[in-house]
């Protein structure tokens, strides 16, 4: 697999030119995870992003303001509207942020600031918003539950970010009344479940965070469907090295959409062949290993998502793709990693339980038991990173100790697996 797409990690912090001593390797954003914020039809509208302050501490300990604007200073170094690929970013700020204005160090196109409900609304902080509001910001109000002293700043709030977690239905409803016509959007967070997602639209809620797009919402019946086992079987055939030409090809013609696509681009003007391409086998020679893997994957894996949210297409690419790069750090094969990664997130494409895919999958039994939850050798890289994108830095830290992984680098091989899945995403809209 990693004669396909690898390429040398890029130091994603080389404009900063800042070395840590401890470590010598350039300091800048380690620590950023993001989650989605999505649309009733589960596209994505924005990210927020999740920092952290350093590969020492679990979270923003100690002075909250010194850490906010080691986030804004890193964040202006990264570029993080790469990693968000043009959509906006909520960030988390400070009322010294806010108020010292250390926040207009990012683009305010791009920008929504958020609020945290541990802040206080007096006249300063109520000013300083108008002030950033009218230069362009957005203003979101985080875990929001309304109070007479919040009302000036629901006048110029955009975003209204809910908890459902902590509050109840009545809550929610006496809030919406409270916003009355007041052009706001509401977030709804810690939405878990397709049964909340659901239950959620029906109370007015445009905008949805949490995980519910991971969860399958299990079908009658629950035995693997054919065609979704030939597809995983052509997954793990196109990462074997070299490629098997006849076995693939009885796959192939087992898959219609796949044996279009291939024939497709065989008799492209890329291949400026003389005459027609008509046979499966002539047509995987023609296109070789590279190519062939390259639009079987795309294909494949488009197609297994089905009509659920694009981000799950964009998950199981970064965790695909950060398992095989993280693969020879953690002693496995980048192959098994690359497969576990993927497969991690068929349950929630499919809408069937994980016992039932997995026990389709030709995989050897620790990656099977991996793919399970058991807590194994070959899950350790999967593990690591489902904690690191709800942002469980004390998780993260402690798997990384426990595997005597380089905690520091991890979180570049997710950035870089980030902007990978980002380009494939591009490439399978097509």
């Amino acid at each position: 697999m990693a004669t396909v797409f690898s390429r040398v990690l890029p130091d994603l912090h080389e404009e900063s030119g800042v070395t840590t001593p401890e470590t010598g390797v350039p300091d800048g954003l380690r620590y950023v995870a993001r989650q989605p914020i999505l649309d009733a039809r589960g596209n994505v509208c924005a990210y927020e992003l999740l920092f952290r302050s350093g590969a020492s501490s679990v979270a923003f300990d100690g002075d909250g303001d010194a850490a906010t604007r080691t986030v804004l200073d890193n964040t202006l170094i990264f570029g993080v509207e790469r990693l968000a690929d043009g959509q906006p970013i909520f960030v988390n700020c400070t009322r010294e942020a806010l108020l010292g204005g250390f926040v207009r160090v990012l683009d305010p196109k791009h920008t929504v600031l958020e609020l945290l409900e541990t802040l206080e609304p007096d006249a300063a902080l109520v000013n300083s918003c108008r002030e950033l509001k009218a230069s362009g910001y957005r203003i979101a109000l985080d875990d929001f539950a309304w109070q007479p002293a919040w009302e000036p700043l629901l006048d110029i709030a955009d975003y209204v970010k809910v908890d459902l977690s902590s509050t109840t239905p009545p809550q929610r409803a006496l809030l919406r009344r409270k916003i009355g016509s007041r052009p706001i959007q509401l977030i709804l967070e810690r939405v878990e479940t397709h049964e909340q997602f659901e239950s959620a639209k029906r109370e007015g809620f445009q905008l949805f965070q949490g995980f519910y797009f991971c969860r399958p919402q299990l079908m009658a019946n629950r035995e693997l469907p054919a065609n979704r086992v030939i597809h995983m079987q052509i997954l793990q055939a196109v990462l074997q090295k070299p490629l098997d030409v006849p076995k693939i090809s009885e796959l192939v013609k087992r898959e219609p959409s796949l044996t279009y696509r291939l024939l497709r681009i065989a008799n492209s003007p890329i291949y400026a062949t003389r005459q027609a391409v008509s046979s499966i086998q002539g047509a995987l020679v023609m296109v070789g290993d590279e190519m062939f893997r390259r639009v079987a994957l795309l294909a494949i894996t488009a197609e297994l998502k089905g009509n659920r949210p694009a981000e799950l297409l964009r998950m199981a690419f970064t965790r695909s793709r950060f398992c095989e790069l993280a693969a020879d750090i953690a002693g496995q094969d980048a192959t098994e990693q690359y497969l576990l990664g993927m497969f991690s997130l068929l349950p929630a494409m499919m809408r069937l339980p994980m016992e039932s895919v997995a026990k389709a999958l030709p995989l050897r039994r620790e990656v099977y038991l991996a793919l399970l939850g058991e807590h194994n050798a070959e899950r350790i890289l999967l593990g690591w990173l489902e904690s690191y994108e709800l942002g469980e830095w004390e998780s993260c830290d402690r798997i990384a100790l426990e595997a005597g992984l380089n905690d520091i680098w991890l979180p570049k091989v997710y950035a870089e697996a980030l902007l990978w899945a980002e380009s494939n995403m591009k490439l399978a809209a097509q």
